[in-house]
């Protein structure tokens, strides 16, 4: 077989440069063209090599877009995101696009002027085309063809009604898409305009695309501008909102329940409690409960989110009593406190008046004040001066005593009857219960913008802070009876209670009497053996030996922990874009090449089921040109202005990559865990320590049963603390061992 050698300056092929990137570009009526993009080029100079092409002019009047269901514009800002094999469509500007549509929307043929429209609602996405349209000043004609409302749209509308519902909801969406790049300020709107918009949500509740984009844009009105909060809160009442909680469509009920959290979220302080009191004639609590949380169908995370922003916005209306100290010298806030005693202890009428009388009165209502647990038995308005809880434990103690009036007196007259040592301070334990329920509910705490956590029971009764309070002041009785407890016990029982509590919730009960019965189980034995057991898994020996054994055993433990979360890294991880309206939930893919050398990331149009092809993210970042990695408040995106309000929970899920001089990767992480496991791996591959809480219960819970392992031979045998002398030496070594 004869060899055939190359010609001596003949080239040998080469894997293309990183800079050129093969493409095909579409054109109508035309054959698609193979074409090599070098992304050092201007790019205006490859649409002119493309026009060249094809014998077009003017090719400062053409643009590059995208050929799958984005149609978003290339721009130099995001040119980078071009992957081998894509295919781009050769397009009109989007300076002439916008002008185009411009001119269409306003046709007087209402095809045409639907067709546009249509066409308006899907290039709004891409923000390259919204800034060409808004320069033109087209969010104002927009809304200036909702506000008109012309004889002509409401002949139309009787005629041509599905035709007029469609144009609608077009304009609406587009209008919605525009704003949400946040390039205008929401501040410029009429009243003629809101007025429009609050009258769809009663015009077309039949109509879902119009209803739910109107109160899209109600809600991103109040969220955004404090003028429009006003505007929109004269405009729009619960009870007009309250029927499209009734029906059968989650996404508006949960654009329903944003929109009512926002009016709450931005009332003045003064006007929230008044807003709570038209909600509770509304019975919105039981609509929500009957027609949402109790309706035979899954709730999404984004109505759970609502859900549990309405609990803590109801929440934080206890706020002010918690806050608000109890005067002594104010004679309506000690008749509660009289009331609470005459209420346990049935007093008859008033001694008379007289000087001897007042003592033996006096005497009787220290007494009394001292059953009933109070630390200021003279004057026991002082125990309240506290804040938290302040007045917020009266409240609680009243609505018991009143509510509850058996199990009241019940636990008042059994404590007054131990003796000293053994009985439960009532009063004491009702301010420091209250206090703990605060902490564990958050009281007085913004929402945050990620959390999911509402618990259904809070929305099975109308004052079910109180109710919580009646059901946690009974297991504390309880618990302190099984605990045999003493009043220098009662830091540690309130540590019982409190786990208990928090226990309870984690199963989620569906109502207060199931939260009851969850904690009849808890027992202070059943407690004492979750600890014990606990204990048992995480046992940390402490001799000498162990702790020497553990030094030893740690570095392969760390090297474990590190591999798992390497291997973390290379099945990737699912992020969500925030943005201004958080029910457009937006995602983004990222995970490590399998040789730990490059990170490879990309957006999606959707959740991933299961894990993301390399191939199939469009960018990559290698990992040896990572030079830090920042959390929480320094990362550049929590330093923006006004980014996601600086949640507390937020900035404990955010995380950036710094690269370059200036580049940057930013994150926020769904969960605690994700994003433990991710900064855990980030550090690793630079080589440096993993720091996470998630690390060291990792490295406390494998060690344990490594120890545990190795020392199995060694049951019931006591492990010396020193190890044992070395014996004297023989004294001589004539001595001999025979192999034979």
């Amino acid at each position: 077989c004869p060899v055939v050698l190359a010609p001596k300056n003949s080239s040998v092929a080469m894997p293309p440069p990183a800079d050129i990137v093969k493409v095909a570009i579409e054109w109508p009526g035309a054959f698609p063209k193979l074409m090599e993009i070098d992304q050092k080029k201007p790019l205006s100079s490859i649409i002119k090599e493309v026009c060249d092409g094809w014998s077009l002019a003017n090719h400062d009047q053409f643009a590059l877009q995208h050929a799958d269901s984005s149609n978003f514009y290339i721009t130099e800002k995001n040119r980078n995101e071009i992957k081998n094999g894509a295919i781009l469509r050769l397009t009109t500007s989007p300076a002439q696009n916008a002008q185009q549509l411009h001119e269409r929307i306003q046709s007087s043929s209402m095809d045409a002027k639907l067709e546009a429209l249509k066409d308006l609602a899907s290039y709004s996405r891409d923000v390259t085309f919204a800034q060409e349209f808004i320069n033109l000043d087209g969010i104002s004609l927009l809304t200036q063809m909702v506000e008109s409302g012309t004889e002509r749209y409401q002949k139309l509308q009787k005629i041509m009604k599905p035709c007029f519902g469609d144009m609608l909801s077009f304009t609406l969406t587009a209008f919605v898409e525009l704003m949400d790049h946040g390039i205008v300020s929401w501040d410029t709107f009429s009243v003629a305009f809101i007025k429009k918009i609050a009258s769809y949500v009663n015009k077309f509740a039949s109509d879902i695309s119009i209803l739910q984009r109107s109160l899209a844009i109600l809600e991103s009105m109040v969220l955004n501008s404090h003028d429009l909060y006003q505007k929109v809160a004269q405009e729009i009442t619960i009870g007009q909102l309250i029927p499209h909680l009734q029906g059968t469509d989650q996404e508006i009920q949960t654009y329903t329940i944003a929109v009512i959290n926002a009016l709450f979220l931005k009332a003045p302080d003064d006007k929230r409690q008044e807003m709570a009191n038209i909600l509770a004639q509304k019975q919105l609590r039981s609509i929500i409960l009957t027609h949402v949380i109790r309706a035979q169908r899954a709730i999404n995370n984004e109505m759970a989110h609502q859900l549990y922003v309405l609990q803590v916005l109801t929440f934080n209306l206890l706020e002010d009593r918690m806050m608000t100290k109890m005067d002594p010298q104010d004679q309506a806030q000690r008749d509660i406190i009289f009331e609470l005693r005459r209420i346990a202890f049935d007093a008859e009428s008033e001694p008379n008046n007289s000087s001897g009388s007042m003592e033996k009165r006096k005497s009787m209502y220290t007494r009394d004040y001292k059953k009933l647990g109070f630390i200021n038995h003279v004057n026991p308005a002082m125990d309240f001066t506290q804040t938290p809880p302040g007045m917020l434990a009266l409240d609680n103690m009243l609505y018991f005593a009143k509510h509850h009036q058996d199990a009241y007196i019940r636990i008042v007259l059994e404590n007054s009857s131990r003796e000293d040592k053994h009985e439960c301070p009532f009063g004491r334990s009702s301010i420091e219960l209250t206090k703990m329920l605060c902490e564990i509910l958050k009281v007085g705490e913004l929402p945050s913008e990620t959390c999911n956590d509402f618990h259904p029971m809070f929305f099975t009764h109308d004052r079910s802070f109180e109710e919580f309070f009646c059901i946690c002041i009974q297991l504390l009785n309880k618990t302190w009876k099984e605990m045999r407890a003493t009043s220098e016990d009662f830091n540690k029982v309130m540590q019982v209670v409190k786990e208990q509590i928090m226990r309870a919730l984690t199963t989620k009960p569906s109502s207060l009497d199931q939260f009851k019965s969850k904690l009849q189980n808890l027992s202070y034995t059943e407690i004492l053996k979750i600890r014990q057991s606990e204990r048992m898994n995480q046992e940390d020996f402490q001799s000498r030996p162990i702790l020497e054994l553990k030094e030893k055993i740690q570095p392969e433990i760390l090297e474990l922990i590190k591999q798992q979360r390497l291997n973390r890294l290379v099945e990737g991880t699912c992020f969500r874009k925030l943005n201004s309206r958080r029910r457009q939930d937006k995602f983004w893919y990222c995970r490590l090449s399998p040789n730990h050398k490059v990170l490879h990331y990309g957006d999606l149009e959707e959740s991933p089921q299961g894990e993301v092809p390399h191939d199939s993210l469009q960018d990559k970042l290698p990992v040896a040109d990572i030079k830090a990695v920042v959390t929480g408040k320094d990362c550049p995106h929590m330093k923006e202005k006004g980014a996601l309000k600086q949640n507390k929970e937020v900035l404990e899920l955010a995380f950036s990559i710094l690269y370059d001089s200036s580049g940057q990767l930013n994150f926020i992480a769904p969960d605690k865990h994700e994003y433990c496991v991710w900064t855990d791996g980030l550090n690793a591959l630079l080589g440096k320590d993993m720091l996470s809480d998630l690390t060291r219960n990792d490295l406390d819970t494998l060690l344990s049963m490594e120890i545990k392992l190795r020392l199995l031979d060694l049951e019931n045998i006591q492990i010396p603390d020193a190890p044992p002398p070395i014996p004297k030496e023989p004294s001589n070594y004539d001595f001999v061992y025979d192999c034979n």
